[in-house]
């Protein structure tokens, strides 16, 4: 799962570099979001709640 997070928050920072503000406003929030997926996903594998994301 953590793979497929992280590929998706790549594929989020590619769309903001050309995103327009409106775009920009929603990609960033879909952004923060999938990074804090990110960190609770490698928290439950780790066994913690203080797992640091790869970026």
């Amino acid at each position: 799962m953590t793979i497929a997070l992280e590929i998706h928050i790549e594929e989020l920072r590619a769309e903001l570099r050309n995103a327009d503000p409106a775009e920009r406003r929603q990609i960033e929030a879909e952004l923060e979001l999938a990074r804090a997926e990110l960190i609770a996903a490698m928290a439950e594998q780790d066994g913690t709640r203080d797992a640091e994301p790869p970026f």
